[in-house]
Protein backbone atom coordinates (compact mmCIF):
# COMPACT_ATOMS: atom_id res chain seq x y z
CA UNK A 1 0.00 0.00 0.00
CA UNK A 2 1.33 3.83 -1.19
CA UNK A 3 2.11 5.64 1.91
CA UNK A 4 0.26 8.91 0.50
CA UNK A 5 1.00 10.71 3.47
CA UNK A 6 4.92 9.68 3.35
CA UNK A 7 5.01 10.76 -0.30
CA UNK A 8 3.37 14.33 0.29
CA UNK A 9 5.41 15.24 3.21
CA UNK A 10 8.95 13.71 0.67
CA UNK A 11 7.57 15.87 -1.86
CA UNK A 12 6.84 19.60 0.51
CA UNK A 13 10.50 18.65 1.85
CA UNK A 14 11.68 18.43 -1.33
CA UNK A 15 10.20 21.55 -2.40
CA UNK A 16 11.17 23.53 0.35
CA UNK A 17 14.41 22.43 -0.25
CA UNK A 18 14.80 23.57 -3.70
CA UNK A 19 12.75 27.06 -2.92
CA UNK A 20 15.79 27.48 -0.22
CA UNK A 21 18.11 26.71 -2.75
CA UNK A 22 16.95 29.35 -5.00
CA UNK A 23 16.92 31.98 -2.63
CA UNK A 24 20.23 31.38 -1.80
CA UNK A 25 21.22 31.38 -4.67
CA UNK A 26 19.94 34.60 -6.22
CA UNK A 27 21.95 37.55 -7.27
CA UNK A 28 19.12 39.37 -5.77
CA UNK A 29 19.05 40.31 -1.83
CA UNK A 30 15.58 38.23 -0.59
CA UNK A 31 14.85 39.26 2.45
CA UNK A 32 11.42 38.15 4.43
CA UNK A 33 10.40 40.20 7.63
CA UNK A 34 7.07 39.61 9.35
CA UNK A 35 4.36 42.18 10.48
CA UNK A 36 6.05 43.91 13.18
CA UNK A 37 9.02 44.48 10.43
CA UNK A 38 11.72 41.95 12.46
CA UNK A 39 13.38 40.56 9.69
CA UNK A 40 12.69 36.38 9.55
CA UNK A 41 15.14 35.59 6.86
CA UNK A 42 18.44 36.67 4.83
CA UNK A 43 19.75 35.03 1.86
CA UNK A 44 23.53 35.51 0.49
CA UNK A 45 22.89 37.91 -1.83
CA UNK A 46 21.72 40.27 1.00
CA UNK A 47 24.80 39.72 2.60
CA UNK A 48 27.01 40.88 -0.32
CA UNK A 49 24.44 43.96 -0.90
CA UNK A 50 23.58 45.18 2.86
CA UNK A 51 27.32 44.20 4.45
CA UNK A 52 25.17 42.10 7.58
CA UNK A 53 26.01 38.08 7.77
CA UNK A 54 22.33 36.47 8.23
CA UNK A 55 23.37 36.35 12.22
CA UNK A 56 23.34 40.19 12.30
CA UNK A 57 20.48 41.23 10.45
CA UNK A 58 17.64 37.99 11.80
CA UNK A 59 15.79 39.20 15.14
CA UNK A 60 16.14 42.89 14.45
CA UNK A 61 14.14 45.63 13.06
CA UNK A 62 14.04 45.82 9.12
CA UNK A 63 14.42 49.66 9.66
CA UNK A 64 18.51 49.19 10.21
CA UNK A 65 18.47 49.70 6.26
CA UNK A 66 16.31 52.49 6.13
CA UNK A 67 17.85 56.33 5.77
CA UNK A 68 16.23 58.42 8.51
CA UNK A 69 14.07 60.45 6.08
CA UNK A 70 12.93 57.36 4.45
CA UNK A 71 11.50 55.77 7.99
CA UNK A 72 7.79 56.42 6.66
CA UNK A 73 7.92 54.42 3.72
CA UNK A 74 7.96 51.16 6.13
CA UNK A 75 4.80 52.22 7.92
CA UNK A 76 3.16 52.89 3.96
CA UNK A 77 4.93 49.52 3.63
CA UNK A 78 3.50 47.31 6.01
CA UNK A 79 -0.06 49.27 5.36
CA UNK A 80 -0.10 47.84 2.68
CA UNK A 81 1.44 44.50 3.19
CA UNK A 82 -1.68 43.98 5.60
CA UNK A 83 -4.25 44.49 3.00
CA UNK A 84 -2.69 41.94 0.92
CA UNK A 85 -1.09 44.47 -1.82
CA UNK A 86 1.81 43.19 -3.94
CA UNK A 87 4.27 46.26 -4.27
CA UNK A 88 5.46 46.59 -7.64
CA UNK A 89 9.25 47.21 -7.97
CA UNK A 90 9.48 50.46 -7.19
CA UNK A 91 13.10 52.88 -6.73
CA UNK A 92 14.42 53.68 -3.30
CA UNK A 93 17.89 54.38 -1.15
CA UNK A 94 18.85 52.00 1.76
CA UNK A 95 21.63 52.18 3.96
CA UNK A 96 24.88 49.59 4.15
CA UNK A 97 26.13 48.30 7.67
CA UNK A 98 29.51 50.55 6.61
CA UNK A 99 27.27 53.54 6.43
CA UNK A 100 26.98 53.71 2.78
CA UNK A 101 23.99 54.56 1.02
CA UNK A 102 22.66 52.17 -2.07
CA UNK A 103 20.24 52.44 -4.39
CA UNK A 104 17.84 49.54 -4.69
CA UNK A 105 15.21 48.56 -6.23
CA UNK A 106 12.12 46.81 -4.38
CA UNK A 107 9.40 44.47 -5.20
CA UNK A 108 7.45 43.13 -1.94
CA UNK A 109 4.53 40.83 -1.16
CA UNK A 110 2.70 39.18 1.50
CA UNK A 111 3.36 36.07 3.24
CA UNK A 112 0.21 34.12 4.42
CA UNK A 113 0.52 31.12 6.42
CA UNK A 114 -1.57 27.44 5.59
CA UNK A 115 -4.77 28.91 6.47
CA UNK A 116 -4.23 32.07 4.31
CA UNK A 117 -3.55 34.42 6.98
CA UNK A 118 -0.90 37.37 6.33
CA UNK A 119 2.06 36.82 8.55
CA UNK A 120 4.70 39.18 6.98
CA UNK A 121 6.27 40.27 3.75
CA UNK A 122 8.88 39.22 1.13
CA UNK A 123 11.18 42.05 -0.22
CA UNK A 124 13.86 41.40 -3.44
CA UNK A 125 16.10 44.50 -3.71
CA UNK A 126 18.12 44.96 -6.56
CA UNK A 127 21.21 47.05 -6.57
CA UNK A 128 20.73 49.70 -9.12
CA UNK A 129 23.54 52.04 -8.17
CA UNK A 130 25.00 51.64 -11.35
CA UNK A 131 22.43 52.07 -13.51
CA UNK A 132 21.39 55.20 -11.38
CA UNK A 133 24.92 56.54 -12.05
CA UNK A 134 24.69 55.67 -15.99
CA UNK A 135 21.20 57.83 -15.76
CA UNK A 136 23.09 60.10 -13.71
CA UNK A 137 25.92 61.08 -16.40
CA UNK A 138 23.32 60.78 -19.52
CA UNK A 139 21.26 63.60 -18.37
CA UNK A 140 24.66 65.39 -17.65
CA UNK A 141 26.22 64.42 -20.77
CA UNK A 142 22.31 65.98 -22.06
CA UNK A 143 22.70 68.93 -20.11
CA UNK A 144 26.51 69.27 -21.33
CA UNK A 145 25.20 69.09 -25.22
CA UNK A 146 22.38 71.40 -24.78
CA UNK A 147 24.31 74.06 -23.35
CA UNK A 148 27.36 73.70 -26.25
CA UNK A 149 24.33 72.98 -29.20
CA UNK A 150 22.79 76.51 -27.63
CA UNK A 151 26.04 78.14 -27.91
CA UNK A 152 26.48 77.09 -31.59
CA UNK A 153 23.99 78.71 -31.89
CA UNK A 154 24.87 82.23 -30.88
CA UNK A 155 28.11 81.63 -32.50
CA UNK A 156 26.51 80.78 -35.89
CA UNK A 157 24.93 83.95 -35.69
CA UNK A 158 27.45 86.25 -34.77
CA UNK A 159 29.16 84.70 -37.84
CA UNK A 160 25.99 85.46 -39.93
CA UNK A 161 26.13 89.00 -38.59
CA UNK A 162 29.69 89.70 -39.08
CA UNK A 163 30.33 88.00 -42.74
CA UNK A 164 26.98 89.71 -43.77
CA UNK A 165 28.32 93.09 -42.73
CA UNK A 166 31.43 92.71 -44.95
CA UNK A 167 30.25 90.92 -47.24
CA UNK A 168 27.97 92.38 -50.62
CA UNK A 169 27.74 89.14 -52.82
CA UNK A 170 25.44 86.88 -52.29
CA UNK A 171 27.20 83.45 -53.38
CA UNK A 172 30.20 84.84 -51.97
CA UNK A 173 28.22 84.93 -48.09
CA UNK A 174 27.29 81.79 -48.48
CA UNK A 175 30.65 80.06 -49.28
CA UNK A 176 31.96 82.12 -46.40
CA UNK A 177 29.03 81.09 -43.99
CA UNK A 178 29.39 77.05 -45.09
CA UNK A 179 32.98 76.78 -44.41
CA UNK A 180 32.69 78.27 -41.12
CA UNK A 181 29.87 76.41 -40.28
CA UNK A 182 31.79 72.97 -41.14
CA UNK A 183 34.99 74.52 -39.26
CA UNK A 184 32.91 74.90 -35.95
CA UNK A 185 31.08 71.29 -37.14
CA UNK A 186 34.77 69.85 -37.01
CA UNK A 187 35.59 71.53 -33.89
CA UNK A 188 32.60 69.33 -32.65
CA UNK A 189 33.37 66.17 -33.81
CA UNK A 190 36.29 66.21 -31.81
CA UNK A 191 34.53 67.15 -28.61
CA UNK A 192 31.72 64.65 -29.35
CA UNK A 193 34.64 61.97 -29.98
CA UNK A 194 35.76 62.81 -26.29
CA UNK A 195 32.57 63.14 -24.86
CA UNK A 196 33.14 66.84 -24.29
CA UNK A 197 36.25 65.97 -22.23
CA UNK A 198 38.77 68.24 -24.59
CA UNK A 199 40.91 67.76 -27.88
CA UNK A 200 44.40 67.53 -28.78
CA UNK A 201 45.99 71.21 -29.55
CA UNK A 202 47.66 69.03 -31.98
CA UNK A 203 44.45 67.33 -33.29
CA UNK A 204 42.62 70.42 -33.44
CA UNK A 205 45.17 72.30 -35.62
CA UNK A 206 45.33 69.62 -38.20
CA UNK A 207 41.88 68.70 -38.08
CA UNK A 208 41.10 72.90 -39.02
CA UNK A 209 44.01 72.73 -41.85
CA UNK A 210 43.04 69.50 -43.28
CA UNK A 211 40.41 70.97 -45.90
CA UNK A 212 43.50 73.61 -47.17
CA UNK A 213 45.85 70.24 -47.68
CA UNK A 214 49.47 71.26 -48.42
CA UNK A 215 50.48 69.58 -45.40
CA UNK A 216 54.25 68.82 -46.30
CA UNK A 217 54.23 72.93 -45.77
CA UNK A 218 53.45 72.75 -42.59
CA UNK A 219 54.86 72.21 -38.99
CA UNK A 220 53.51 71.91 -35.94
CA UNK A 221 55.45 71.59 -32.48
CA UNK A 222 54.65 72.10 -28.89
CA UNK A 223 54.12 70.04 -26.06
CA UNK A 224 51.01 67.51 -25.45
CA UNK A 225 48.04 69.70 -24.22
CA UNK A 226 44.24 68.75 -23.78
CA UNK A 227 42.02 71.65 -24.37
CA UNK A 228 38.91 72.70 -22.73
CA UNK A 229 36.23 72.83 -25.06
CA UNK A 230 36.09 76.21 -25.00
CA UNK A 231 39.22 76.24 -25.88
CA UNK A 232 38.30 73.65 -28.73
CA UNK A 233 36.34 75.98 -30.59
CA UNK A 234 37.84 79.33 -30.09
CA UNK A 235 40.99 78.37 -31.31
CA UNK A 236 39.29 76.07 -33.67
CA UNK A 237 37.64 78.96 -34.99
CA UNK A 238 41.07 81.34 -35.58
CA UNK A 239 43.12 78.16 -37.10
CA UNK A 240 40.10 77.68 -39.72
CA UNK A 241 40.49 81.93 -40.34
CA UNK A 242 44.02 82.11 -40.70
CA UNK A 243 44.01 79.05 -42.66
CA UNK A 244 41.14 80.28 -45.24
CA UNK A 245 43.59 83.25 -45.42
CA UNK A 246 46.61 81.31 -45.94
CA UNK A 247 44.66 79.58 -48.22
CA UNK A 248 43.99 82.53 -51.09
CA UNK A 249 47.08 85.23 -50.27
CA UNK A 250 49.68 83.30 -47.68
CA UNK A 251 51.70 80.28 -48.05
CA UNK A 252 49.29 77.51 -48.73
CA UNK A 253 48.81 79.53 -51.42
CA UNK A 254 52.48 79.32 -52.62
CA UNK A 255 54.54 76.42 -53.52
CA UNK A 256 57.16 78.12 -51.51
CA UNK A 257 55.31 79.49 -48.40
CA UNK A 258 55.69 78.05 -45.01
CA UNK A 259 53.55 77.41 -41.86
CA UNK A 260 55.05 76.94 -38.59
CA UNK A 261 52.13 76.55 -35.97
CA UNK A 262 54.42 76.70 -32.12
CA UNK A 263 53.37 76.46 -28.96
CA UNK A 264 55.02 76.24 -25.75
CA UNK A 265 54.19 77.02 -21.71
CA UNK A 266 55.55 79.90 -20.01
CA UNK A 267 56.06 81.21 -16.76
CA UNK A 268 53.66 84.56 -16.72
CA UNK A 269 52.59 87.11 -13.93
CA UNK A 270 52.07 86.02 -10.42
CA UNK A 271 54.16 82.44 -11.32
CA UNK A 272 50.84 81.68 -13.41
CA UNK A 273 51.96 79.40 -16.47
CA UNK A 274 50.50 80.62 -19.68
CA UNK A 275 50.16 79.14 -23.45
CA UNK A 276 52.79 80.81 -26.00
CA UNK A 277 51.07 80.05 -29.42
CA UNK A 278 52.33 81.09 -32.76
CA UNK A 279 51.29 80.72 -36.13
CA UNK A 280 53.99 82.18 -38.84
CA UNK A 281 54.16 81.95 -42.25
CA UNK A 282 55.72 82.77 -44.71
CA UNK A 283 55.33 83.51 -48.64
CA UNK A 284 56.98 85.23 -51.58
CA UNK A 285 56.12 88.83 -51.53
CA UNK A 286 53.58 89.38 -54.47
CA UNK A 287 54.47 92.26 -56.83
CA UNK A 288 52.59 95.21 -55.68
CA UNK A 289 51.77 93.82 -52.42
CA UNK A 290 51.67 96.46 -49.56
CA UNK A 291 52.52 96.52 -46.35
CA UNK A 292 49.11 97.59 -45.15
CA UNK A 293 46.35 95.16 -45.30
CA UNK A 294 43.17 96.82 -43.74
CA UNK A 295 41.53 95.73 -47.34
CA UNK A 296 41.46 92.37 -46.52
CA UNK A 297 40.26 92.81 -42.57
CA UNK A 298 37.20 91.49 -41.85
CA UNK A 299 35.64 88.83 -39.66
CA UNK A 300 38.58 86.62 -39.50
CA UNK A 301 40.62 89.39 -38.43
CA UNK A 302 37.52 90.07 -35.70
CA UNK A 303 37.89 86.53 -34.20
CA UNK A 304 41.94 86.43 -33.95
CA UNK A 305 42.08 90.02 -32.36
CA UNK A 306 38.94 90.25 -29.72
CA UNK A 307 36.92 86.71 -30.02
CA UNK A 308 39.77 84.20 -29.26
CA UNK A 309 42.00 85.82 -26.96
CA UNK A 310 39.31 87.64 -25.19
CA UNK A 311 37.16 83.94 -24.62
CA UNK A 312 40.38 82.44 -23.30
CA UNK A 313 41.15 85.30 -21.09
CA UNK A 314 43.99 86.50 -23.38
CA UNK A 315 46.02 88.54 -25.54
CA UNK A 316 46.36 88.41 -29.19
CA UNK A 317 48.81 90.09 -31.60
CA UNK A 318 48.41 89.76 -35.41
CA UNK A 319 51.25 91.18 -37.28
CA UNK A 320 51.03 91.13 -41.35
CA UNK A 321 53.85 92.65 -43.82
CA UNK A 322 54.90 91.48 -47.37
CA UNK A 323 55.89 87.12 -47.57
CA UNK A 324 54.65 87.70 -44.00
CA UNK A 325 52.15 87.27 -41.59
CA UNK A 326 52.33 86.25 -37.56
CA UNK A 327 49.35 85.78 -35.22
CA UNK A 328 50.79 84.76 -31.46
CA UNK A 329 48.41 84.10 -28.66
CA UNK A 330 49.79 84.43 -24.52
CA UNK A 331 46.60 83.06 -22.57
CA UNK A 332 46.56 81.85 -19.06
CA UNK A 333 47.11 77.45 -18.86
CA UNK A 334 44.20 77.55 -16.77
CA UNK A 335 41.76 78.56 -19.42
CA UNK A 336 43.00 76.29 -22.02
CA UNK A 337 43.51 72.81 -21.30
CA UNK A 338 41.62 70.60 -19.06
CA UNK A 339 42.58 71.36 -15.42
CA UNK A 340 44.19 68.11 -14.34
CA UNK A 341 46.70 67.51 -17.01
CA UNK A 342 48.17 70.94 -15.68
CA UNK A 343 49.97 69.35 -12.75
CA UNK A 344 53.47 69.22 -14.67
CA UNK A 345 54.75 70.23 -17.82
CA UNK A 346 53.59 68.12 -20.47
CA UNK A 347 55.75 66.03 -22.61
CA UNK A 348 56.89 67.18 -26.48
CA UNK A 349 54.47 66.59 -28.94
CA UNK A 350 56.40 67.89 -32.53
CA UNK A 351 55.05 66.97 -36.58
Amino acid sequence: MIDLAGRDALIAITADARLAAIVDSSFDAIVSKDLNSIITSWNAAAQRMFGYTAEEAVGRSVLMLIPDHLKDEETDIISRVRRGELLASYETIRRRKDGGLIAVSLTISPIRNVSGEIIGASKIARDITASKESERRIRLLLREVNHRVKNQFAVILSMIRETSKRSTDPREFEELIRSRIMALSRSHDLLVNSEWAGASLFDLAQEQLKPFGHEARVSLSGPLLTLQPNAVQNLGMAFHELGTNSSKYGALASEAGRLEITWRIVEGVSDKREIHLVWDETMPVREGERRDESTRKGFGTVVLQRVAPQSLNGLAVLDRSPGHLKWSLTAPLASIIVPQLGADVPETETS
